[in-house]
């Protein structure tokens, strides 16, 4: 007989580190699912990878500031907040692409950065390659977009490259993260809050998340 599991709290802390949070809400943790699924083929996979991120931009967003403005509605004036700061929205290239496209549906007035950051398949240290930032993003608030957070290089470096610009409201938002990640990233920049929607259990000798939900970039685009 199946049986139904406690219901899932929207956020919550890991215990892992105070500024890692695990986005556990249902309607996430099912798209989760379905993503991870090897059936499922790549126009599902990048629809999927759009909806989670929209969902948990809103988590991600919960404390950014807001300013009071009064607007016209058809009948009065009404009191009214809306966003004090710019979102400049960074994803790591190429499958934090497929995270930036469902939070623009979100946020259209959101900036949008690029780094290219790969990782070398011999030695798992991260390669720059590309980096295209806002001329202001410094005055912004900063989300970086990757889905996955393996060994957590790439997301260190590409952090580490938007604080040279002198910004320093930054937060990253991964579908998975591996402990061997989060671990890198939060000795590196503790000031960085973390959200994830799941931690999976180890790296395997590749570098790969297990049981994770396979290559993103090349689910996202096909190339697999």
């Amino acid at each position: 007989m199946n049986r139904l599991s406690a219901p899932l709290t929207p956020a919550r802390s890991t215990g892992l580190h105070p500024n890692v949070t695990v986005i556990a809400h249902p309607l996430i943790q099912q798209k989760l699912t379905l993503a991870r699924d090897r059936r499922t083929g790549v126009e599902q996979f990048r629809r999927l990878v759009g909806e989670i991120a929209r969902l948990m931009v809103f988590e991600v967003c919960h404390d950014i500031p807001t300013q009071d403005v009064v607007v016209e509605t058809p009948l009065a004036p009404c009191a009214g907040r809306r966003l004090a700061v710019e979102i400049t929205l960074v994803p790591i290239l190429r499958a934090g692409l497929g995270l930036a496209e469902g939070i623009l549906e979100l946020i259209p007035d959101a900036r949008l950065g690029h780094l290219g950051v790969y990782r070398d398949e011999d030695t798992l240290e991260p390669v720059s390659y590309y980096s295209k930032l806002p001329p202001n993003v410094a005055q912004t608030d900063v989300v970086v977009l990757d889905p996955m957070l393996a060994t957590g290089g790439s997301a260190s470096a590409a952090i580490t490259i938007i604080k040279r610009t002198g910004a320093k409201r930054i937060r990253f938002l991964c579908l998975v993260a591996a402990p061997e990640g989060i671990a890198a990233v939060t000795s590196t920049h503790p000031d960085v809050a973390i959200y994830t929607a799941a931690i999976d259990d180890h790296l395997n000798e590749k570098g790969y998340i297990v049981p994770g939900l396979g290559d993103a970039g090349d689910r996202l685009f096909g190339t697999h």
